[in-house]
């Protein structure tokens, strides 16, 4: 638990990451990231969200850490959102770039939108609560909170 002057306590325990453009790059899991999330999951639940437009989702994370969400349905926005809401929105942070992102950093408690190599859609970007560089960056928020603090105290 965090408690974030201005934004209030905080109690994260998953961690929903877009897949493509935010932790992947063309489908292929940004190798960085694989060893964050070996180390973040001794302490949240990492689920990885998408649409799975290169089919590599399961390949890219076999063994790793994860729970898995393909999206099935036609409006993936609405899809997103509702996830975190199923996962109890005020217990979730999450990661995405794109306008498909938008109701899924609306409806998390800390919304982090990522300006990678893909680039960060405007929607995205006024939504989220921060904003990082890379995956790195943003996961790493959640291995030392006081980062979190610094940035979202009011």
């Amino acid at each position: 638990m965090v408690d974030i002057p201005g934004f209030g306590k905080i109690e994260i325990d998953h961690i929903v990451c877009d897949f493509n453009g935010t932790v992947a790059e063309d489908g292929l899991l940004v190798k960085e990231v694989v060893e964050i999330f070996k180390t973040l999951s001794k302490s949240f639940t990492i689920h990885l969200i998408t649409a799975d437009t290169f089919g590599s989702v399961e390949s890219q994370a076999k063994g790793l850490p994860v729970t898995i969400k393909v999206l099935k349905s036609a409006d993936h926005t609405a899809e997103k959102g509702e996830y975190i809401r199923s996962l109890g929105s005020e217990r979730c942070a999450a990661l995405g770039n794109g306008n498909n992102d938008i109701e899924m950093l609306k409806a998390a408690k800390i919304g982090i939108a990522l300006l990678g190599s893909e680039g960060c859609s405007t929607g995205a970007l006024l939504v989220s609560d921060i904003v990082c560089k890379s995956a790195e960056e943003a996961l790493g928020l959640f291995s030392n909170p006081n980062r979190l603090k610094a940035t979202l105290r009011k």
